[in-house]
């Protein structure tokens, strides 16, 4: 107890420093590859992914991020046998968040997208392993979140695949693909307002004391996907058709009506991230402040302040428009050719099987739903589509973030300690 009493307001301040170094590396590398999609359909530049971020990461961090970060926070480790000296599990949610920082920073600027809930994950294995010892880890959650890695890409690329064969069968086969297009856009769009404030008003609002029923949370999703859907249709009526473009493709008027469609699942995928990934960064730093500011107790459950999520928020913006743009390219441009059609199939499966997890407290890969989706997105044309190689570079780099994440932890661990006991 005498160390965190000595060194409380130091371990705060460290807290802050590498909780916001954390999110920051989230933003320049998951958020790039969330956005990606959407830049590189054509449908957003850069320059307009980083100002929808802005608004809609940091109001998914702050809107809905709790529910995962008591998932990073306290469950991941048992917390119980560190009662005697929370030191401990200071020096080690310090360590997890530096070394998943590091991690993150040296795979942004070689522009490997990787993903950094394994990086977080496997940084509190790594310390929980040496500081604690192998019984600390929560296997039973590691596995269900493993199992997540697995699982949610293949259902991300799945709603993807089944969108897209959606709108091949209602708009693109049929007799006028542009009027189709225009009678369908509204509904696709009230898809993506509708999916996403319907699960997010379900359980991504306890921390701000707003709980609604099931029926009310229905209508309230249904009124906002309607509201969503009437600007939209605003914005596709204003489309014109480029007969001139139509002829050297014949979808190429349809493409321009999905355009202002992509700005929508934009907005809705930076929400869905900022809901998820959020935890990764602020996680550990919660766990810090709850234990200095409760004078070294270490509780299973902890109040979650606002200003950590808004500091989260924050975070996360700045990266990605400070250095996001080395990997943005990469899910929207090297794995299939995608189009404004092909990105919001992508993007609103992405975006729907993001916060999905997020409201069931699984810190899931932002970056291997996107991955799946586009896969699923391109498996429509069939698998030569798809360039198998840049895939295959992407999975050992998910490969290799898990074991380097627990490594940096681990070795962190022993420094802070050997600084401060």
């Amino acid at each position: 107890m005498n160390i965190i009493a000595t060194y409380g307001t130091v371990f705060l301040v460290l807290a802050i420093i590498f909780g916001f170094y954390m999110t920051w590396g989230i933003g320049a590398n998951d958020v790039a590859n969330a956005m990606g999609t959407s830049v590189g359909s054509g449908a957003i530049t850069v320059k307009q992914a980083i100002l929808i971020a802005a608004v809609f990461e940091f109001a998914g961090a702050f809107i809905a991020g709790g529910q995962v970060t008591s998932t990073i926070r306290k469950g991941i480790i048992d917390a119980a046998p560190l009662e005697g000296s929370p030191e401990l599990l200071v020096y080690g949610m310090l360590a997890a968040l530096l070394a998943a920082a590091i991690w993150l920073m040296v795979a942004t600027t070689r522009g490997w997208p990787v993903s950094t809930t394994h990086s977080i994950v496997g940084a509190i294995v790594g310390f929980a392993i040496v500081g604690i010892g192998v019984d600390a880890v929560q296997w039973a959650k590691i596995g269900t979140i493993a199992a997540s890695w697995i699982v949610s890409p293949v259902v991300g690329g799945i709603i993807a695949l089944l969108l897209m064969m959606s709108i091949r069968k209602l708009i693109l086969d049929t007799d006028d693909p542009y009027r189709s297009a225009k009678r369908w856009g509204p509904v696709y769009i009230f898809l993506v307002g509708w999916i996403i404030s319907l699960v997010t008003l379900f359980k991504g609002l306890k921390h701000l004391d707003l709980e609604l029923t099931a029926w009310q949370s229905v209508g309230a999703a249904t009124v906002i996907g309607v509201i969503v859907a009437a600007i939209g249709g605003w914005m596709i009526n204003r489309v014109k058709v480029e007969a001139n473009a139509d002829r050297s493709y014949h979808f190429a008027s349809v493409e321009r009506v999905f355009t202002p469609m992509m700005i929508f699942t934009a907005c809705a995928m930076a929400f869905a991230h900022g809901s998820n990934d959020v935890a990764n960064g602020i996680g550990p730093m919660a766990a810090v402040v709850s234990i200095v500011q409760s004078g070294g107790e270490v509780a299973q459950k902890a109040t979650l302040p606002l200003w950590i999520l808004g500091l989260g928020g924050a975070g996360i913006v700045i990266g990605l428009a400070t250095l996001g743009y080395r990997v943005m390219q990469t899910i929207g441009t090297r794995i299939t050719e995608l189009t404004p059609t092909r990105g919001y199939c992508a993007t609103l499966a992405a975006a729907s099987t993001v916060v999905l997890a997020s409201k069931t407290g699984l810190p899931v890969s932002t970056t291997q739903i996107a991955v799946g989706c586009v896969m699923g997105v391109g498996l429509a044309r069939g698998i030569g589509a798809i360039d198998l190689r840049v895939v295959g570079n992407i999975f050992l780099s998910w490969v290799v973030t898990l074991p380097a994440g627990a490594i940096l932890a681990a070795g962190l661990f022993f420094l802070f300690k050997g600084i401060f006991s």
